[in-house]
């Protein structure tokens, strides 16, 4: 039987400094490769090795899964640059307060608020977790997979797995930096298998 795990990057520079990150590439901070070393320690706790690990192109996202597969043994992460994260276009850079100044259609959530006018599209995001997906299951018919990403499209990721409205997806749970999720039926409700302390940041992408 084929799993697909998901794991969001560790806090990097821009999550520090409330920035908005999507295709900045900026490294992980102290806290961030904290945060991905408690995970990798949960993960080996838990007896949790993956078989085969694909990672963003991104240093935040590449830092957090050379971490986590060092930990658990598990293979070097290969890049897949469908992982990247949303686009976020002209607020690329941009303080995260700026968002409901600016957009003028925003999903506020209690910890981030989702701007829909400006950037790469949620519909074209789900559709790039979709090939995510069909690469995954074309490369592997089971064993252990470990997607190493982002907030925007590994929610989407989630959303495609599961055939889930992609506007009920970003109000449904909080995707925190380092957090893990598993993509399987009786993990749709409550998508965690571990949640890690976020050290009362509030980030974006």
């Amino acid at each position: 039987m084929l799993e697909i795990y998901l794991a969001r990057h560790g806090q990097n520079e821009d999550n520090a400094a409330q920035i908005l990150n999507g295709h900045r590439d900026l490294p992980l901070t102290e806290i961030g490769r904290q945060q991905a070393t408690e995970v990798a320690q949960l993960a080996k706790d838990n007896h949790l090795k993956f078989d085969h690990v694909y990672v963003s192109p991104l240093i935040r996202a590449r830092q957090t899964a050379e971490i986590i597969a060092s930990a658990t043994g598990s293979p070097t992460p290969i890049i897949m640059p469908e992982l990247i994260e949303r686009d976020l276009g002209n607020l690329t850079g941009h303080p995260s307060s700026d968002i409901l100044k600016v957009s003028k259609n925003v999903i506020q959530t209690e910890k981030v608020n989702y701007f829909l006018d400006i950037g790469e599209s949620f519909p074209a995001t789900l559709k790039r977790a979709a090939k995510v997906l069909d690469k995954v299951r074309a490369a592997h018919a089971d064993g252990k997979v470990l997607l190493v990403t982002h907030g925007d499209i590994g929610k989407m990721i989630f959303a495609s797995f599961h055939g889930e409205p992609w506007r009920e997806v970003l109000k449904h749970f909080h995707f925190g930096n380092c957090e893990l999720l598993l993509l399987r039926e009786d993990y749709r409700h409550a998508p965690h298998v571990f949640r890690i302390d976020q050290r009362g940041v509030k980030d974006k992408a």
